[in-house]
């Protein structure tokens, strides 16, 4: 991955001792295996120019909302628009195999995304969480707030080959239900699981000092908009069941999958800050995830099946309009592992 900034290709000098070692968990012949991987501990990171630089990216990972959110005390630093930290889905700071982790993202990029339709960099995919997941606004690619994500996360990938198949990477997913998702179990499983923890109203537990939250909102005006990748039944299921509740690993999940995926529709059903222009989204319609929960469609679904399910028939059908178009990716999730849940 190549950045103009030689703040970050000093940090590439400092750790490139450290490449291939002992470290290097392999899956299959190019794989790196998140699941078995050790990532660097912040409490190593120095107190120069560098580290300086990783630990502040590391704050905004972890404490976004006091950082760079709605009540920052410097208003021009008031980038995200609710009370949501990155790691409320990027669990533990980024390093959590299977809940959508960091490592390694460094040398994933630039990629082919099918919800811009071109090839993006690190860069654009930081500010589509920023407008997304955070309801907020673009970063400024030259901002001391995005120099710091970008050295945060490529000091999180040291050690890890640029361009490698990350097994443990985005979300494992489930053996979704052949049937629409059911909203009333959803709510039985929500009630019974998630409430203690992200209240009966899903507006979440406050944190006891300044801004953010002990345990995130799910849903309601400062929680994640209609726009964002967790707005998904199967990307939001998937993270539930291998995630959830707080503490979970995804080789002991507590849910089982027709209750993560009752229940991901039960939280996604609710209302939620609207992205505007996702019109714009996928404009090669046939990458279009089968579970977006907004149009326009390149199928005859209703945007009802495409929020609940069933999914099978959509994903059929976006498998015979792509053989006939010759499009590839179709119908497939733009977040996330493609992996079965084959590591259970």
């Amino acid at each position: 991955m190549k950045h103009s900034y030689p703040i970050l290709f000093a940090i590439t000098l400092c750790t490139a001792t450290v490449m291939a070692g002992p470290n290097r968990a392999i899956a299959g012949s190019d794989d790196i295996d998140l699941t078995q991987w050790k990532p660097p501990d912040i409490a190593t990171v120095g107190d120069d120019q560098v580290g300086a630089l990783v630990k502040y990216g590391y704050a905004l990972f972890t404490d976004t909302a006091n950082e760079i959110g709605p009540a920052a005390e410097d208003l021009a630093r008031r980038f995200s628009g609710n009370n949501l930290t990155c790691q409320n889905c990027h669990l533990q700071a980024g390093r959590q195999p299977y809940a959508m982790p960091l490592v390694g993202v460094w040398g994933q990029f630039p990629q082919y995304r099918p919800r811009e339709g071109m090839v993006d960099t690190l860069e654009s995919r930081i500010n589509g969480c920023m407008e997304r997941s955070m309801n907020g606004r673009v970063l400024p690619s030259e901002s001391h707030e995005m120099r710091a994500f970008l050295a945060y996360m490529q000091w999180l990938s040291t050690g890890i080959p640029n361009g490698v198949k990350l097994v443990g990477a985005g979300t494992l997913r489930i053996k979704e239900p052949a049937r629409k998702a059911d909203l009333g179990h959803g709510a039985q499983v929500y009630f019974k699981t998630c409430a203690a923890c992200h209240g009966a109203n899903g507006l979440g537990q406050r944190a006891q000092t300044g801004a953010g939250y002990q345990f995130p909102p799910l849903w309601g005006p400062d929680s994640y908009n209609n726009g964002a990748g967790m707005s998904r039944l199967l990307t939001a299921a998937a993270f539930a069941m291998h995630n959830m509740p707080f503490g979970t690993a995804f080789n002991a999940p507590v849910l089982k999958a027709e209750d993560a995926y009752d229940v991901a529709a039960y939280i996604n059903s609710h209302k939620r800050p609207e992205k505007a222009n996702l019109e714009k989204d996928f404009p090669v319609r046939l990458q279009k995830p089968i579970d977006t929960p907004y149009g326009p469609y390149a199928d005859d679904f209703s945007s009802e099946q495409h929020k609940f399910g069933p999914f099978g028939p959509i994903r059929a059908k976006a498998q015979e309009l792509a053989t006939m178009a010759r499009t590839a990716k179709a119908g497939e999730p733009d977040k996330g592992s493609t992996e079965s849940d084959r590591a259970k």
